[in-house]
């Protein structure tokens, strides 16, 4: 009798211990829930918005229920917050206007004897008139000013090109009416020798300061080179926008006798239409109903010849662009070795705007290689503002929408 009572006793007591234990198990969930850290805070990097989980139940933050806020957003005109927007950077701060860069110690101590003269015209007081009245368009087409030097090393056989700076760049930002310049040099003809500098941000005088060294040209090749600089003004968003440029050809230029300082005017970039850059089939059609625009690259025929191989691997790449910025990319196949390729390759785009006033479509022909960076054999542009085949095929797609219509084009210098 004594073992069953015994044996009741301990499970008894093993029971209450359970039950007990099970308890406290509870309990210690229930506490680590209601200690437990709300989430991290998620920033909007577009507005700079901060928005925290302690402030998620109030709808009056999003101004749902806020008759108050209604009435002032009604009060205030419908563009000034848009405007204000567009102003911000990407942390939604409103950007700072920066000092201009200065210019290197080195131009500014030189005497003007040291750069290359310029003509001097005579002023008479009916054109002072003129002058005093030019119009938007005369301001615009001054481009700036590019100060460099060229040097010959003999004992290195090394030519020697130091970008030194640019002053009086137009501002290609509208927003902030300013610029992010840098220079893109080449050696022509060769197009071998492909240098560039660094972007300074936020400058109409940019002072670079950049010296290129360039090995194994000869002395006697210095006069059947050019030098091509290209300025840009970087842009993050979108394609890097095209100031301008300087031709330098080196016919006449002596460098025996040690360092030339020279200085040039920027002039508008001249797209020189070549018939050795070949030509492009392309179909557009424009679907109105749905706001969509169909591309098809058909053709490219009498593409060029690379250096290397005698044959170039070519492809097509297709940007769309919105009001200078571009908004959709796309890429055919590549072609092995040949100069008349076909494609056949059919692409749609959703147009953001009603209508195609404000869209562009680029065609970038490229050569492709794997050893080194894709060369551009030409280049297309459609669109309301094109000119040539490229502006009437635009207009034709506009005037009978839902219509393939098929053309060539020629290519351009890229």
């Amino acid at each position: 009798d004594e073992i069953p009572t015994v044996v009741g006793i301990f499970s008894a007591f093993g029971l209450v211990f359970s039950v007990s234990l099970f308890a406290w198990i509870c309990c210690q969930r229930k506490s680590s829930k209601s200690n437990k850290t709300p989430p991290y805070k998620f920033v909007h990097v577009l507005k700079g918005v901060d928005i925290y989980p302690e402030n998620l139940n109030s709808k009056k933050k999003f101004g749902a229920d806020d008759k108050s806020e209604e009435k002032n957003k009604s009060a205030m005109p419908k563009n000034s917050l848009h405007l204000d927007l567009e102003k911000r950077d990407l942390n939604g701060n409103f950007p700072k206007t920066s000092p201009k860069i200065q210019s290197s110690p080195d131009l500014e101590n030189l005497s003007p004897k040291h750069f290359a003269e310029r003509k001097k015209d005579s002023v008479s007081p009916d054109s002072l008139k003129s002058i005093t009245s030019l119009s938007s368009e005369d301001k615009q087409d001054k481009l700036g000013t590019l100060f460099f030097s060229l040097e010959y090393n003999f004992e290195k056989k090394a030519f020697v090109v130091n970008i030194k700076e640019a002053r009086g760049l137009p501002a290609m930002d509208e927003q902030s009416m300013t610029s992010d310049p840098y220079i893109k040099m080449t050696i022509l003809p060769e197009k071998k020798h492909k240098v560039k500098t660094r972007v300074l941000r936020k400058t109409l005088d940019p002072a670079f300061d950049e010296t290129f060294t360039f090995y194994g040209i000869p002395y006697s090749q210095i006069q059947d080179l050019t030098l091509h600089f290209m300025i840009l003004s970087f842009d993050r968003f979108s394609r890097d926008d095209v100031i301008g440029e300087v031709l330098i050809p080196l016919t006449g230029i002596e460098l025996s006798e040690g360092r030339l300082l020279m200085d040039r005017e920027i002039i508008k970039r001249n797209v020189r239409k070549s018939s050795g850059r070949g030509e492009l089939l392309i179909s557009l059609c424009y679907q109105s109903t749905t706001n969509t625009l169909t591309v098809v690259v058909l053709k490219a025929r009498h593409l060029p010849k690379s250096d290397v191989s005698g044959l170039s691997d070519p492809y097509v790449k297709v940007n769309l662009y919105h009001a200078k910025k571009r908004i959709s990319k796309k890429k055919t196949h590549v072609k092995k070795c040949t100069p008349n390729a076909v494609f056949n390759e059919l692409f749609v785009f959703d147009i953001p705007c009603e209508g195609l006033d404000d869209i562009s479509i680029e065609f970038l022909v490229l050569d492709s290689d794997r050893g080194s960076r894709n060369e551009v054999i030409g280049r297309l542009t459609l669109g309301s503002s094109a000119e040539g085949t490229g502006g009437e095929h635009w207009k034709e797609i506009c005037e009978y929408p839902r219509r393939q219509i098929a053309k060539w084009h020629m290519l351009c210098d890229g």
